[in-house]
């Protein structure tokens, strides 16, 4: 007896199911997309997010043949919620605060579809780096930020043997007054240092305990980072000659491949027996 088989069809990579999904929850999120579109065409905001969103989209892209077959309904419960609270909130507040849960709705959802052991967190950074943020961080912890950075700075100066008084965001160093502007507050430099940290960990398959654990020291590393840069310049500007704009902006420079630097260093995985943790 001669048995014959039917030729199945074509079959689909099953990764396209997943993608397709996180398509159409994208596609339900348009309102705070085109809010963030916005923003950026109308130059209120650095265009830094594009960076996330990319980083964001090639891992996606890398990941695609790993991810699940079937999703977990615990994380998609979670997505579901948080697309409700990030409707409400656009429709009661600013917009964004509601960006920042539809960016994590879609960082939720996403999870829901990883295999068991990826890291979560570090996407879920991406995701709300990928925002238009750096205005708003300016506008709302920029001040504090550089009255932080002044006083550290003083007592810097003051050590190193220096007259050095802070007045709010202003610094007097040896009778010259120096103010500590937007610039040297620190945001850009924390959202490269954070945007760095979250793309190392999410390309490297770093465990989120292990992510976790080690992203108060990136913060440590920007704040310290900043002071540094601050009393160097502020030292610098004080001198009769001044500074000039070439020095600033390389002495700014270096410090954040520094600062960078010691970001990737501490992200770096840990091998252990040929096992990268």
């Amino acid at each position: 007896m001669r048995m014959t088989t039917t030729p199945c069809l074509p079959c689909r990579p099953v990764h396209i199911v997943p993608a397709g999904w996180l398509a159409l929850h994208a596609a339900a999120l348009w309102p705070h997309g085109l809010w963030a579109a916005r923003r950026l065409a109308d130059g209120s905001d650095d265009p830094l997010g594009l960076a996330a969103a990319a980083a964001l989209l090639l891992w996606l892209w890398r990941a695609a043949p790993t991810l699940r077959v079937l999703p977990r309904l615990a994380w998609l419960a979670a997505a579901i919620a948080l697309t409700a609270a990030a409707t409400g909130a656009g429709l009661l507040g600013p917009p964004l605060p509601a960006a920042m849960l539809a960016a994590l709705a879609l960082a939720t959802h996403l999870a829901a579809w990883l295999p068991t052991g990826v890291a979560r967190a570090p996407l879920a950074g991406l995701s709300l780096l990928a925002l238009p943020l750096v205005a708003s961080l300016q506008f709302y912890v920029g001040y504090p930020l550089r009255v932080f950075t002044a006083e550290l700075s003083a007592w810097l100066l003051r050590g190193t043997g220096q007259a050095a008084e802070r007045s709010g965001a202003a610094m007097t160093v040896n009778g010259q007054l120096v103010i500590v502007d937007a610039p040297c507050s620190g945001v850009q430099m924390a959202w490269l240092a954070y945007f760095a940290a979250c793309a190392l960990a999410a390309f490297t398959g770093q465990r989120d305990g292990v992510f976790l654990r080690r992203l108060p020291l990136v913060g440590l590393a920007v704040l310290s980072g900043n002071v540094v840069r601050n009393s160097l310049l502020v030292g610098l500007e004080a001198r009769p000659p001044g500074l000039n704009n070439a020095w600033h902006e390389a002495i700014g420079l270096a410090a954040l491949l520094i600062v960078i630097g010691l970001t990737l260093i501490v992200m770096a995985p840990a091998r252990r027996d040929g096992a990268i943790t």
